[in-house]
């Protein structure tokens, strides 16, 4: 004691003369004056025991006054279980299997165009005709003939009821008249090529081309006829969720562009595997009431592919892993007055939601387990839980 005391006495002294105007240290190094520089060093040590001494007498008396003050502080939470869904993201394109370039199906020079762009029309509905290149008047000429030809069948079949005549005649006459029908219905299907119809309801979403133009059976784009109410979304699934995804799935659509989220579900599963990238397509319907979701919009979908109702979670902060590759958290036991024991649980875990993780196995609900301070502590060792919670937030 009387040396301690003697070193107070000491750093009372140096520390009093240290009012007196000093060299700095760079001073002192400066001038090379060795007996100067070791005076420095020696009342510079001396200060640094006085003060290491000062430390430990401090400590000791923390330690008699507050022996918790080296248990760890934690806070805890209780595992609770809820529904847990889980949701594989993906990206997508809408497209809609009414969206083409409508074509000629014969040759000849446009005539007549009978719409405009952003017009609605219906099935069946004339869009263009195409110069038929004589076909009506070899129609009406055919069907001069055909009459005659019905006259004259009428009556050899007449003469042929009464017995009269030949059969060979009756025949010729009948198989005349029937030839120039079917001739007659044959330019009728023809002609009805050069009538350009729509072959399903929508908007004409571009007029191509103009009238006088020669178009070409199959080559020429007329105009693009677009139905916006029958759309949907189709994206690549990998192939390991063949069982997770399947027809009926719940999906969250979001499109970025729009600023619209909406709910739909998977309409349909596609039953091959591409080689190539090893992932199977799906498609999911896409209601178009308002008609401002277009084809070859980018979607961003969330896919349900799996669902526990009652699911413990917890944050991947506080798993640690052990050498044996086996992931660990701690739980607290014998809970007295603030005080626990930390327990070291290995847990096995499932699929992840945003900061969370599912549990499978390794604690039960109502675990009251450690989140502040989980990497701090270690198995078996006394902590003292500060701010206890039921929840995992």
């Amino acid at each position: 004691m009387k040396k301690i005391y003697s070193v107070i006495f000491i750093t009372t002294v140096l520390l009093a003369c240290s009012g007196e105007k000093k060299q700095s240290v760079e001073e002192l190094i400066a001038s090379n004056s060795a007996e100067a520089i070791q005076q420095r060093k020696d009342e510079l040590v001396n200060q640094q025991q006085a003060l290491a001494i000062q430390i430990k007498q401090l400590d000791e008396k923390l330690q008699s006054i507050n022996p918790d003050r080296n248990v760890p502080l934690i806070t805890t939470f209780k595992a609770n279980t809820e529904e847990f869904k889980h949701y594989l993201e993906l990206q997508g394109s809408v497209e809609t299997k009414q969206n083409i370039v409508i074509t000629p199906e014969t040759n000849g020079i446009i005539t007549r165009i009978y719409v405009k762009e952003g017009q609605n029309v219906g099935k069946g509905q004339l869009l263009a005709s195409i110069d038929d290149g004589g076909l009506s008047q070899q129609k009406a000429q055919l069907e001069i003939q055909a009459d005659l030809a019905k006259t004259t069948f009428e009556r050899q079949k007449r003469l042929w009821d009464q017995k009269i005549g030949s059969e060979i005649q009756y025949l010729q006459a009948k198989s005349q008249y029937e030839g120039l029908q079917k001739s007659i219905a044959q330019i009728n299907q023809q002609l009805a090529k050069n009538s350009v119809r729509a072959p399903f309801s929508g908007v004409i979403d571009d007029v191509i081309t103009e009238e006088g133009n020669v178009a070409a059976a199959g080559q020429t784009p007329l105009m693009r006829l677009v139905n916006l109410s029958e759309m949907y979304i189709k994206t690549d699934i990998p192939e390991s969720y063949i069982t997770s995804i399947t027809k009926g799935k719940a999906v969250e659509v979001m499109f970025p562009v729009l600023g619209k989220t909406l709910n739909s579900e998977v309409r349909q599963t596609g039953n091959f595997i591409n080689p190539a990238n090893r992932t199977f397509d799906v498609e999911i319907a896409v209601p178009n009431k308002s008609g401002d979701i277009k084809p070859n919009l980018t979607a961003r979908l969330k896919i349900n592919d799996y669902t526990n109702d009652k699911a413990i979670l917890i944050p991947q902060s506080i798993i640690s892993e052990n050498a044996e590759g086996e992931q660990y958290i701690y739980a607290i036991t014998d809970k007295q007055e603030g005080k626990a024991t930390a327990k070291q649980v290995i847990i096995e875990t499932g699929k992840t939601q945003g900061d969370l993780i599912e549990v499978l196995s390794g604690i039960e609900g109502e675990t009251e387990i450690i989140k502040e301070g989980a990497r701090s502590v270690k198995d078996g060792q006394t902590v003292k839980v500060i701010n206890s919670k039921n929840s995992n937030d």
